[in-house]
């Protein structure tokens, strides 16, 4: 396969950032689009801001040579496809990721991978019957600093953790969407799912399933019916102390703030504002070279990985599987219940 074909759904903040992102890469190549709003079908995404660095909404895109359809569904019939790169509201993603794989494509389906277990349960069902590739855009995995730190973790370089806080605050989201669906806590989840998931993620990325998870929240505070803030501890029966902080609820202009401290025996893997740094018990403070070769951000990573992934027919497996995906989900689904009722969950 010289080059793979590309069918995005959805011209949001995560559909623009993708566009933007496949346009750069010489393997790949933009041949369709989809989405329910007029105005983007004709290249217009004047209106589409995000909480992070992204897409380049500055002007229109340029869709020459693209074809337009009105739904993904519809481009699920499209020859050209070899990709189906969903960047639709959460509680879309099972009924078009289960068409696609029926379909024949290879997926690409954005976070959180599904509003629901039930959904969950069809996803992993048709992904499991499917001979295509499937991958979940838990783009954090391949972020340059974090993949950095897991490494070194997995490496053993830095000894045994032995406590673990990743924190994750963004600035309100309300006005950021189509219909302004994420303040529909209903549809997205709030914080909990859309935001806070990533380091309910990496938790599970770097140190595996708990036994146990507590969390604790904040309802209503910007999204109605939603999570908008979160704490939560997680227990591995090994008395170490894991926690995840996440919230959407902060002012407008409040920096955007992702980061992680790993206190292990030997190092301290450390990411704040002042940036990504090793800081060993023994011996001077290290600040390491991730590797950006396929760009700067985790969406660069994962993206480049799964188009030479689908160009090779080589099976996506560096950065996730199919089963650490859906074992996130389960932990973000228990947070979801521990949250309302204030409970630990057993896992």
């Amino acid at each position: 396969m010289k080059e793979v074909r590309i069918g995005l759904v959805g011209l949001g903040f995560m559909g623009t950032t993708h566009w933007g992102i496949y346009k750069g890469m010489k393997d790949a190549r933009i041949v369709a689009v989809a989405d329910v709003d007029a105005a983007k079908r004709r290249g217009d995404i004047s209106k589409v801001v995000g909480n992070i660095g992204g897409g380049d909404n500055s002007k229109p895109l340029d869709l020459t040579g693209v074809t337009v359809y009105e739904n993904g569904f519809a481009m699920l019939a499209d020859a050209d496809v070899d990709i189906v790169d969903i960047c639709v509201p959460t509680p879309d993603h099972a009924d078009l990721a289960v068409a696609a794989l029926k379909a024949g494509k290879h997926v690409f389906c954005e976070k959180p991978l599904c509003r629901d277990r039930a959904q969950l349960k069809r996803i992993v069902a048709a992904v499991k019957k499917a001979k295509t590739f499937f991958n979940v855009g838990m783009c954090v995995r391949a972020w340059p600093e974090y993949r950095h730190a897991w490494e070194y973790f997995k490496s053993g370089k830095a000894g045994k953790m032995k406590t673990a806080t990743f924190k994750r605050i963004s600035p309100s989201v309300d006005g950021n969407a189509w219909q302004n669906w994420f303040m529909d806590g209903v549809r997205s989840g709030g914080a909990l799912l859309d935001l806070h998931v990533h380091d309910i993620d990496e938790v599970n990325y770097f140190f595996g399933k708990p036994k146990r998870l507590s969390a604790a929240g904040a309802a209503d505070v910007v999204c109605k019916g939603g999570v908008d803030h979160v704490v939560a501890t997680y227990d591995y029966g090994d008395g170490t102390l894991v926690m995840a902080e996440g919230g959407w609820a902060a002012a407008k202009g409040t920096p955007f703030e992702m980061s992680f401290t790993i206190v292990c025996e030997k190092a301290t893997l450390k990411l704040d504002a002042s940036g990504y740094h090793i800081y060993p018990v023994k011996g001077k403070p290290i600040v390491p070279k991730c590797d950006v070769k396929a760009g700067p951000t985790g969406w660069h990573q994962e993206l480049a990985y799964f188009v030479q992934c689908v160009k090779k027919g080589i099976a996506p497996t560096k950065y996730q599987t199919l089963d650490s995906v859906a074992t996130t989900m389960e932990m973000a689904f228990a947070e979801e219940r521990a949250v309302k009722s204030g409970k630990a969950v057993a896992l």
